[in-house]
């Protein structure tokens, strides 16, 4: 899969064999099994996993029973809690999450992203998303039809014909990333303030503005982190959440000896059952804050690209799920004894002598806990742009080993002001959690039902698993998603509106992008007409480069390009970049060449590294193109381009503006001419990770009408 916006098309007139097998043979390193890592960088990766992806998780405690509402709870209402939160511990984050969801990776990749690019592999939709083309025509052909062997017919049959069942797809696709990043913004503001709050109780002096300030400096000081990378950004948090871990395990422990010892019969379900019989209606609003105890968990599968599987399954099973139970256990125990204490729970059960190191270990956990949904948000961005569906922003990698750990400073900077935002909006009342909740349960449910999808097409699951798969969780977290509905007017609108943001940038793109598409695959130059278009030019010596994001067929820029000047260079080279998942690309894998259907015209696909530098700026890549140019050309043509070399090199850059005529929906005339049009004219263009010379570079404006 490339993360270079690519354009698709149909056609794949002129390809010839010979870069067909290059390409193949390219194909089995690009999709390689996996490396396999030894135990010790396993146990590395998960530490520090610690401090990247469970800080959400691990952070829990701080606002969980604090957030619970009961009148006048007992012993069996805290025992239904705390029964509540170890079941939904168990099956949410370690059966599904640990040992179902994080398998269904996308070469490494993982979220909701991953889930939805597997299926555009082994299932052939018809529109609805443009994906984008990363290999010759041939290619896709014989590899997609080898994969659909394997399917069952009446699965696939159904999918491929059902545009319906497309579309869903792909907006209940579309819908839950933008939640995920919009959780980018939320899950700061909620564990910081959590944290800081705890100061209050010091001093009467202390007021809610100061913790509201406070929690600001915090959160600017940590998105301005972010530029390090997640390597150091780990390995610096890290050690913060195994102290915090350690601290929330030991204090639970004790809470659990001192106050009441038999609390783990919790475990029992029947809890869950008194606890609904006492409260009736009351029980059923208090799951809005007892979903919160998973928050984090869809980090897990979204963050799987900065690790590895067994690196995250360790690193939650053997260290924040017994944590998790701990913490809870003990905090259960306390309010047994003390249900005055509910609403300052965290910090009234941690020992007097404790306070202060908890409160600056709790702070600092905040801040951890707030890298998780971060780094998930630039990991989703980056998914989002490589299927074309998401307007190209700065992408950087920070680290030569993981390919998956990258920054974006446009999108950092962007979730750091809408953090502040939401931060000094909701001043840490109760309205933030009900915010906070509705986000998570929302992005489960639709995790659920793609995973259901993969199960039955991909894995070929028994369909009786799959349906109990599908019956658990769906309804789990669909009775947590209807008492968080009622929050909706008490903060719960908060995550659709980040929402909306976000899922209005990303369907305009795709549906401008698709636009864009049809209109390239209409409008490509024909073999007949392409050789008029060359023997009916003057010719002018040198070479010239188009670069177009198109991998087969002519792009119609050619012919609007010679349209205006009247001809064309003796050597012409259709070039396609391509960013491959690998740190770098060898010189001689770099150039993928094949010869087009005239004399002095070839197809060249430059194939990148996630580290390499993007280089057309001087001499040196000219020749290397040149020396690719060679292998594949008899002795005229060699002397052909050795004499258009000396003759200098042209590039040319197409800029395409869509316009919708008026005859058309005035809803989809908005979309086109407005959202899309200011997205272009904002946003980087495909070409610009390239360096070419200003003075070698000539843009081609192109109109199109749709």
């Amino acid at each position: 899969r490339s993360s270079t916006n690519h354009d698709g098309d149909n056609a794949g007139a002129g390809d010839g064999g010979r870069a067909r097998r290059t390409f193949s043979q390219y194909y089995k390193m690009e999709h390689r099994k996996a490396p396999d890592f030894k135990w010790w960088q396993i146990g590395v990766l998960s530490y520090q996993s610690l401090g990247i992806i469970y800080g959400d998780l691990g952070t829990s405690p701080l606002y969980v029973f604090s957030t619970v509402t009961l009148p006048d709870p007992g012993e069996e209402d805290f025992l239904g809690i705390l029964s509540l939160i170890l079941w939904t511990l168990t099956l949410i984050g370690l059966l599904k999450y640990t040992f179902v969801v994080l398998h269904a990776d996308d070469h490494g990749e993982g979220g909701t992203f991953a889930l939805y690019s597997l299926l555009r592999q082994h299932v052939n939709f018809s529109g609805s998303m443009p994906m984008p083309v990363t290999r010759l025509a041939s290619d896709i052909n014989l590899k997609f039809h080898s994969k659909k062997k394997k399917l069952p017919s009446k699965m696939r049959e159904f999918l491929e014909r059902s545009t319906t069942a497309q579309s869903v797809i792909t907006y209940v696709v579309l819908i839950a990333t933008s939640m995920v990043m919009g959780d980018g913004a939320l899950t700061p503001a909620i564990s910081v303030l959590s944290a800081v709050q705890g100061i209050q109780s010091r001093s009467p002096k202390i007021t809610q503005d100061h913790v509201v300030i406070l929690s600001v400096i915090i959160l600017i000081i940590l998105f301005l982190f972010e530029n390090y990378g997640t390597s150091k950004v780990s390995f610096a948090f890290s050690p913060i959440m195994l102290l915090w871990f350690a601290f929330v395990s030991l204090i639970g422990l004790y809470n659990i000896i001192k106050y009441y010892p038999p609390v783990l019969k919790a475990v029992s379900p029947l809890h869950i059952i008194t606890f609904f019989a006492r409260n009736k209606r009351k029980a059923w609003e208090q799951l809005g804050a007892i979903v919160l105890c998973i928050t984090g968990a869809e980090a897990m599968f979204a963050d799987l690209g900065h690790f590895n599987k067994s690196s995250i399954q360790m690193g939650f099973s053997a260290v924040v799920y017994p944590s998790m139970i701990l913490a809870y256990s003990g905090q259960a125990a306390f309010l047994i004894k003390n249900p005055s204490k509910l609403s300052t729970t965290f910090y009234s059960s941690t020992p007097e002598p404790l306070f202060w190191p908890m409160f600056i270990i709790a702070t600092l956990s905040a801040i951890v806990a707030s890298q998780a949904l971060i780094s998930a948000s630039f990991s989703i961005i980056r998914q989002s742009i490589a299927l074309g569906c998401f307007p190209r922003v700065t992408m950087k990698h920070t680290s030569e080993k993981y390919e998956g750990q990258v920054y974006s400073p446009e999108v950092n900077y962007f979730l750091m002001i809408t953090c502040i935002v939401i931060t000094y909006g909701f001043k840490g009342g109760p309205q933030i959690g009900q915010a906070f909740g509705t986000v998570v349960i929302w992005v489960m449910l639709f995790t659920t039902t793609l995973m259901t999808v993969v199960m039955v097409v991909i894995w070929q699951t028994n369909i009786i698993a799959v349906g109990l798969f599908f019956a658990l969780f769906f309804c789990i977290e669909g009775i947590y998603m209807t008492s968080l509905l009622n929050k909706v007017l008490q903060g719960g609108w908060v995550p659709f509106a980040n929402t909306a943001f976000f899922l209005a940038i990303t369907m305009s793109w795709t549906y401008g992008r698709r636009k864009k598409n049809e209109y390239d695959a209409a409008n490509l130059v024909g073999k007949q007409e392409f050789i008029k278009i060359v023997t009916g030019s003057s010719q002018v010596p040198g070479i010239c480069i188009f670069c177009t994001d198109l991998m087969n067929g002519i792009p119609p820029i050619v012919r609007h390009y010679v349209k205006h000047t009247g001809s064309i260079r003796e050597v012409m080279v259709f070039v396609t970049v391509r960013i491959l998942p690998v740190r770098s690309v060898l010189p001689e894998e770099c150039f993928l060449v094949d010869k087009l259907d005239h004399v002095g015209v070839y197809r060249c696909i430059l194939q990148y590294g996630y580290m390499d530098n993007h280089n057309m700026d001087d001499d040196d890549f000219i020749v290397l193109v040149v020396a690719s140019l060679k292998q594949i050309a008899d002795n005229d043509e060699i002397l052909l381009l050795d004499s258009a070399f000396t003759n200098g090199t042209s590039f040319v850059i197409g800029r395409t503006i869509l316009k919708m005529s008026i005859t058309r929906n005035c809803f989809k005339r908005f979309v086109i001419n407005n959202l899309y049009r200011f997205l272009q004219k904002n946003f980087r263009s495909n070409m610009s990770s390239l360096k070419i010379a200003p003075g070698k570079t000539l843009q081609v404006g192109m109109h199109y009408e749709i």
